[in-house]
C-alpha cells in the first residue's frame, strides 16, 4: 500500500477500540481490489467533533461501534430509512459532504444465521439490548421470527423489547425459555476476557442454535459449552464479516472480496492468540 496525497481515508468510530479488527478486514478489501484507500481507528467518546471532522477532512466512510451508534443518528444528514426504522447505525458514508447513515449489522447478522438454518417458524432468544441486539432484533421480527429479549439492565432490555413490540425476561430467568435459537449480543467474553460468560449452561439444550456476536476469540467460552451440548454454533466471524462486505459495497459501490477478508481476519485471530499463549507459557516458566 503506497499512501499519499490521492488516498481515500476510512475509519471506525467508538470507545473501547483497542479490540476492534475492522482496520485489518478493511485494509484487506482495499488490497485485494487495488484501492488507493486506508482505514484507521479514532478512538473517541467525542463523537460529535469526529462527525464534524469527518465531513471537514473529507474521510470517505465511517463504522460506528459502542457506544455510538444511537447517538450518532442526531449528527448526520440523512438517515437510510432501515437505519432510522431500527434506530441504530453503524456505517456512515460521506457522499460529497453529505453524511448518510446505514445499518448493516442487520444484514450481516442476518446472512451469518442464513448461511447456518432456515429462519421459518422459529423462536429466538436475545441476550442483551445494545445497537446490535437492536438491529438482530428488528430483522429478525422482519422474517416472522418470535424473539424474545433478555439483559442484564432491566430497564434497558424492556424498553428494547418494547420496540421489538416483543417479550422480555431478566437475564437469570433465561432457562425457563426453550427457544430454537440463542443469540449472545454483548461485549462479554471479547479477548482478552475470554473465560468470562453470564449466560449458564442449562439455559441451552439439545437442538438449540446458538450465536454468539463476539468474534475475537472465533470460540468463545458461551459457544465451547454450547458445542458440548451438541447445539449448532455459530461464531461472530460470519456477521463480522458479512456486515463488513456490506459496508465496502456502500462506501465504493463494489462488490467486497468476502474471502479476503474473512481469512486476514482468521489469521490476525491466529496471531494474537499464539501470542496470548506464548505469553501465558513464558509467565509460567520465566
Amino acid at each position: 500500500m503506497i499512501i499519499d496525497q490521492h488516498t481515500a481515508l476510512y475509519g471506525v468510530v467508538g470507545f473501547p477500540l483497542k479490540h476492534s479488527l475492522s482496520p485489518v478486514m478493511h485494509n484487506a478489501a482495499f488490497i485485494a481490489k487495488g484501492l488507493n484507500a486506508v482505514y484507521l481507528a479514532f478512538e473517541t467518546m467525542d463523537l460529535e467533533g469526529c462527525i464534524q471532522g469527518m465531513k471537514a477532512l473529507g474521510i470517505k466512510g465511517m463504522s460506528v461501534t459502542i457506544p455510538h451508534k444511537s447517538e450518532v443518528i442526531g449528527l448526520l444528514d440523512e438517515v437510510d430509512d432501515l437505519a432510522k426504522r431500527i434506530g441504530a447505525v453503524n456505517t456512515i458514508f460521506n457522499d460529497h459532504g453529505r453524511l448518510v447513515g446505514y445499518n448493516t449489522d442487520a444484514t450481516g447478522a442476518l446472512r451469518a444465521l442464513e448461511d447456518g438454518i432456515d429462519l421459518s417458524g422459529k423462536t429466538c432468544l436475545i441476550i442483551g439490548a445494545g445497537g446490535a441486539a437492536r438491529a438482530i432484533g428488528f430483522v429478525l421480527r422482519d422474517r416472522g421470527v418470535r424473539v424474545t429479549i433478555a439483559n442484564r439492565t432491566t430497564k434497558r432490555g424492556e424498553e428494547l423489547a418494547n420496540f421489538l413490540d416483543c417479550s422480555f425476561l431478566p437475564l437469570k430467568e433465561i432457562k425457563s425459555i426453550k427457544a430454537d435459537i440463542l443469540i449472545h449480543a454483548t461485549p462479554v467474553g471479547l479477548h482478552p476476557n475470554i473465560e468470562q460468560c453470564i449466560i449458564a449452561q442449562d439455559a441451552m439444550h439439545e437442538r438449540m442454535t446458538v450465536m454468539d456476536i463476539v468474534y475475537n476469540p472465533i470460540e468463545t467460552k458461551l459457544l465451547r459449552m454450547a458445542r458440548s451440548l451438541n447445539c449448532l454454533t455459530i461464531n461472530g466471524l460470519g456477521m463480522f464479516v458479512h456486515q463488513g462486505a456490506e459496508q465496502f459495497r456502500l462506501w465504493t459501490g463494489l462488490e467486497a472480496p468476502l474471502s479476503h477478508m474473512a481469512a486476514r481476519v482468521k489469521k490476525t485471530l491466529g496471531d494474537i492468540h499464539e501470542g496470548d499463549s506464548g505469553q501465558a507459557a513464558r509467565e509460567r516458566d520465566p
